[in-house]
């Protein structure tokens, strides 16, 4: 069997498969992502009982160390979550020498969509998470951009909506992507979730948060000429705001950008999840895949 593990900010997925299936778990299991020592011991208590382990995928929320030649390989880093910063999380879950893979939780989930949802005959593909955090994984000619925990986009500064008079809830940099978008920064600004807003304020409030998430996407745009972007995490469950921001990227880009963006649908390079479940660990199960002959 191989296993992949998702841990993201708010709750962990392991799931075992057939090394020949990545993207068809036999055994899930979930959990809340608490303390390291918690998380990692149910962590180890999946792989423990799934038996004979041939590979481990994992994909980790972060930033983390990707950079198989850093000495702080598999490490979680400057995380803001509280009590992870720092965290050897690779090293604490995988034992015994088991060949293992090590990325952050958006690499994880663009190459889960990349490989058996929306990104399949992409050449450069990206995947971003609107939830708890923000994040953005990148894929170029089929290798994931990744190294030492950067690129980091959630925290990408942003030019502010005319309409929006919110500091912005990032402990770092108050209103970056991340302190304006995810889902805290959502419940402090107007005291309820995306997906909950009252229809006389919905219209607004979905333009606000388009207009943050379309500069993001036009940035990926420009910077790997992504073919396709899968917007993926809670907020964007939110009614409309998919569609909102299709349709304020045309005013970002101007007809400037590259063939996918300047001549393209924004609906056929802006795209909803494929993987309904955890994109993550479908693509952490790849990973581990790739590592048997």
């Amino acid at each position: 069997m191989i296993v992949g593990i998702e841990t993201g900010g708010t709750k962990v997925v392991c799931a075992a498969a057939e090394p020949g299936s990545p993207d068809a778990p036999v055994r899930i299991e979930r959990f809340p992502t608490t303390t390291p020592d918690e998380t990692i011991g149910r962590i180890r208590d999946f792989i423990g009982t799934t038996g004979t382990v041939e590979a481990i995928g994992l994909a980790s929320f972060g930033p983390v160390d990707a950079d198989p030649s850093s000495p702080r390989f598999g490490r979680v880093t400057t995380t803001p979550k509280p009590g992870w910063a720092d965290t050897d999380l690779l090293g604490r879950v995988v034992t015994g020498g088991v060949p293992a893979a090590f990325v952050s939780d958006v690499v994880g989930a663009a190459v889960g969509e990349l490989r058996y949802g929306a990104g399949r005959g992409a050449s450069s593909f990206a995947y971003a998470t609107i939830g708890t955090g923000v994040g953005v994984g990148m894929i170029v000619d089929g290798r994931p951009i990744g190294g030492d925990g950067w690129p980091e986009l959630g925290h990408l500064l942003v030019r502010r909506h005319p309409d929006d008079d919110f500091a912005g809830s990032c402990p770092f940099h108050g209103d970056c992507l991340e302190g304006l978008t995810a889902g805290p920064a959502v419940l402090a600004r107007w005291g309820v979730d995306a997906s909950s807003f009252p229809d006389g304020v919905r219209a607004g409030r979905i333009a606000i948060l388009a207009a943050y998430i379309a500069q993001m996407a036009y940035s990926v745009m420009l910077t790997v000429g992504a073919d396709k972007l899968v917007l993926g995490g809670g907020v964007m469950q939110s009614p409309g705001l998919l569609d909102a921001v299709r349709a304020a990227l045309p005013d970002l880009a101007r007809g400037y950008g590259p063939p996918s963006l300047s001549s393209a649908d924004p609906a056929a390079v802006l795209l909803a999840p494929a993987i309904a479940d955890s994109p993550g660990v479908v693509g952490a199960l790849a990973l581990a895949a790739d590592l048997l002959p």
